[in-house]
């Protein structure tokens, strides 16, 4: 059974100006806001560069690498991609004599710096690998450089295990000690603060060229990559957001972030942060996905809009090739869980997994999370890495890290789990498919002991009822500027009771669309709900009293725009 629960605002009143709507104002504090300062999203209010644990020894190690070759190692993901083409762009930028990049091919080597990778790599001759967005768990890849001479410069922002490996400098704020004020950057940001402590050692050294590009005009990239990872949005990455979705929404972004918002026929200049998460993210993600990240690598490196606009038509396809593989893929994962459901197994479990022979590994992150949306349960779903191997992407629920889940279940469970790693809400592993059964008792026995941890309750939290007035354009106007919003920071969400008029349609096979009206018989409001028909399962449309949990959302339409409900869960009266 859903629960809703109102999220409550401090007991005092905050001090966030004058000017705000009542409604937001509301929001803000409910977020924990409690002055007119912490609204500033300015430049200026950036953790400083400096206080970054290790920034300052990256930027010396680089520089003494700058006459010599420099080979950039990524991951396979947005904010991979994001954190390579920005490295390498301000490298070059700032004089580097040769700086180029390798992604691992995910089907052949798996996560990180390993061992392999570095074979490949000294194929190259580099003196110095940088990692970005990676690198924290290589132990073995980074001896492995270390013995054949080459420098390894980490640079990662995911969770660190006991011990650290042996590279020449590492900067990740999420090592013990670090003492920087935001655990929570992504991969890309923890790369802008690198980069940026670079240009300021080249400037006081007098050695910065002249046409150097500022470390600031690249936040189109970081605001990217931290929405793509769904990092937590505090008051550090709301800055690096909104400082890089400005940049975007005025036309000073890469060609590579333009040609993406033009197939996904986004309109620039009024780009939200969801449009980076849910239009540009998973066509670079299908490049890694599917295929190989350097098509979209080279499509942010790109400086010809034109190259920019091929690279971002290939990617396109292959996000609509990604689409087809994970519907099917969803349906299939669906369909086990009604067989849990019918068995009288699947709902009791606190953690669920899945596995298929013919799913694509790269594709069950996806599947996992769709399924999470339905049970509202930590969800693991699993492909076929090779004949022994299982490859698993885990996603969890609020309450539930699952990485430390994960953690435990290596340490009751020694030698099962052949690697892991990740953050609290999503990890991948790897894991010998004759320990599929035992791994699925250890994994919801671990998720059981979490969720009874955390006193986690199958709640949905909203922000209320809004009054017929405020069910209106300009508040949905007002809300949709007054983010960014997203992880931590979430886009805010109300119910209410609504009657409907008319008879509900079902769109495209998997959206519903209705007319509600409020509670005095006010309008004659537009609701969608997004993917809530599942075509297996016919179900009645939507009739009479209906409560709604939906956000206020916009619908532009030959010329006009309407207010637009959409709906998140349709749930009885």
């Amino acid at each position: 059974m859903i629960n809703l629960t109102r999220r409550a605002g401090p007991g005092d009143e905050p001090a966030l100006g004058s000017g705000l709507h009542p409604v937001l104002r509301r929001v803000y504090a409910a977020r924990g806001l409690r002055t007119a300062g912490e609204l500033n999203l300015s430049l200026d209010r950036l953790a400083p560069v400096g206080t970054l644990g290790g920034a300052a020894g990256a930027a010396q190690l680089l520089l003494s690498h700058a006459r010599r070759r420099v080979l950039v190692v990524g991951d396979f993901d947005a904010d991979g991609a994001t954190s390579t083409a920005l490295m390498l762009r301000s490298l070059r930028g700032c004089g580097f004599a040769a700086v180029d990049f390798l992604v691992p091919n995910r089907f052949e080597y798996g996560y990180g710096l390993t061992p392999e990778i570095v074979a490949v790599a000294a194929a190259r001759s580099p003196s110095l690998i940088v990692t970005v967005d990676n690198g924290i768990s290589s132990h073995a890849g980074v001896a492995a450089a270390r013995a054949r001479g080459i420098d390894v410069l980490i640079t990662d922002h995911h969770l660190p295990g006991a011990e650290l490996p042996d590279a020449n400098v590492i900067v990740n704020p999420n090592v013990p000690g670090n003492g920087f004020a935001s655990g929570a950057l992504a991969g890309v940001g923890v790369a802008f603060y690198v980069c940026a402590a670079l240009r300021r050692l080249l400037g006081g050294e007098g050695m910065l060229p002249k046409d150097a590009p500022a470390t600031a005009s690249l936040l189109d990239l970081v605001a990217v990559g931290t929405v793509a990872d769904v990092v937590p949005l505090d008051a550090n990455n709301r800055v690096l957001v909104a400082q890089g979705l400005a940049r975007i929404r005025a036309g000073r972004c890469l060609p590579g972030i333009s040609a993406l918002l033009a197939v996904a026929r986004r309109t620039q200049a009024e780009l939200v942060a969801g449009d980076l998460g849910f239009a540009v993210a998973p066509r670079l993600n299908a490049a890694g996905r599917l295929s190989d990240m350097s098509i979209g690598i080279r499509c942010l490196l790109a400086d010809d809009p034109a190259e920019a606009a091929a690279l971002a038509a290939e990617l396109d396809a292959l996000n609509a090739q990604r689409r087809e593989i994970e519907a099917d893929m969803q349906l299939q994962a669906l369909a086990a869980v009604r067989a849990l459901r019918t068995a009288g197994s699947g709902v009791e479990r606190s953690g669920v997994c899945l596995f298929d022979a013919e799913w694509h590994q790269g594709v069950v992150g996806l599947v996992a999370g769709r399924v999470k949306e339905q049970l509202r349960r930590p969800v693991v779903a699993f492909a076929v890495a090779d004949e022994r191997t299982l490859r698993g992407s885990a996603r969890s629920v609020p309450g539930v890290h699952i990485r430390d889940v994960l953690e435990a279940v290596a340490t009751r469970e020694p030698g099962m789990l052949e690697k892991f790693g990740g953050h609290a809400m999503a990890a991948g592993l790897s894991l010998p498919r004759v320990h599929l059964d035992r791994f699925a008792r250890a994994f919801d026995a671990e998720v059981t002991r979490a969720m009874a941890a955390s006193a986690i309750s199958d709640a949905i939290e909203t922000d209320g009822e809004l009054g017929d007035a405020d069910i209106a354009l300009p508040l949905a106007e007002a809300l949709r500027a007054g983010g960014p919003w997203g992880a931590a920071f979430p886009e805010p969400l109300f119910d209410g009771v609504f009657e409907v008029r008319g008879t509900a349609r079902v769109l495209a096979g998997r959206h519903l669309k209705f007319q509600v009206a409020a509670r005095e018989g006010r309008g004659g409001f537009e609701a969608i709900a997004f993917n809530s028909v599942d075509p297996q399962v016919p179900a009645p449309l939507p009739a009479g009293r209906v409560r709604l949990v939906y956000r206020l959302g916009t619908n532009d339409y030959q010329g006009e725009r309407r207010l637009q409900l959409i709906v998140e869960h349709l749930l009885p009266p």
